[in-house]
């Protein structure tokens, strides 16, 4: 397994409370990486420590495999917080400034990017005048002048309207497939998150409570008929040979999640006891993957 970013025990001590505390986190190169959590979870801060802008005050970050953070910190792009602009000033024009004080010699890339981001219509418009959208889109524009490998964006469609925000899922999703540019994205926007995200991480009051795949949310939302039993082996057997259902799982001793035959749990209950299965519980359950989320964080 490959990563752009990896993190051990990384942690952020404010005012005698860890921030973050001793998170962990592993994202893969070529990930959509969903980072999840409330107001005051500690997100914005680890993603501070992780582009070098706050001090941790344990732990280590590893970037692209290397532990020298100051050359593979010019591989990454970010978005944190509200991006820096000199609002009586065009986009061009602000981009122009970055891009010198960045080194970056190219005069070409900054109509590159405007471009990418869908702004090299604005013309002379000055950026007091842009929209929230048009603001947000500037900020990823100035996080691409140094053409990155990985992008760190900190709530970047918070505040944007249905049109904006489905424009921003489009422009993380080309970057990704084509650039290949992998993205740590935070957002309250669950449902939207959703719909781009190839994986998860859950920060709750600074813990990391747990990293997962899109596929593997996809397998823990679905709706399932659920049995808790103290004779697993022969509820197996009985949904098999006897009920004649084959899409089940058991994730663990004394549980077996069901996924056919949902609207007729009561019948499956029946013949399961009949053929000697003691059920201790049996219940439909499966939630939309917002209800999970909140459930988690």
């Amino acid at each position: 397994m490959e990563y752009v970013l990896q993190t051990e025990a990384l942690t952020k001590i404010y005012g005698g409370t860890k921030v973050v505390n001793e998170v962990s986190m592993h994202v893969e190169r070529g990930s959509i990486y969903g980072f999840i959590g409330k107001n005051g979870a500690g997100k914005t801060t680890f993603m501070r420590m992780v582009a070098g802008l706050a001090r941790p005050g344990a732990g280590t970050v590893t970037l692209f495999g290397s532990r020298d953070l100051k050359r593979q910190r010019m591989r990454i792009g970010t978005l944190i917080e509200e991006p820096g602009c000199f609002p009586g000033m065009t986009a061009a024009e602000n981009l122009q400034i970055v891009r010198r004080s960045l080194g970056i010699t190219e005069r070409g890339r900054v109509d590159e990017v405007l471009e990418l981001t869908g702004l090299s219509d604005v013309g002379k418009k000055k950026v007091r005048n842009f929209s929230m959208g048009m603001k947000q889109r500037l900020g990823i524009a100035i996080s691409m002048l140094r053409n990155p490998d990985f992008l760190i964006l900190d709530e970047p469609i918070n505040g944007l309207d249905p049109t904006g925000i489905k424009d921003m899922r489009d422009l993380f999703i080309r970057l990704n497939h084509e650039r290949q540019i992998t993205i740590l994205i935070s957002s309250h926007i669950l449902g939207e998150l959703s719909k781009v995200a190839t994986h998860y991480g859950v920060v709750r009051e600074g813990v990391l409570i747990e990293e997962f795949s899109a596929a593997e949310l996809a397998l823990r939302c679905r709706r399932c008929q659920k049995l808790v039993t103290e004779n697993t082996e022969t509820a197996v057997r009985v949904l098999e040979e006897v009920i004649n259902i084959h899409s089940f799982d058991v994730p663990e001793p004394g549980v077996i999640r069901i996924f056919e035959r949902l609207s007729d749990t009561a019948e499956t209950n029946r013949q399961l006891v009949e053929n000697g299965v003691i059920l201790r519980e049996s219940y439909l359950t499966g939630q939309d993957l917002e209800g999970y989320f909140m459930e988690l964080s």
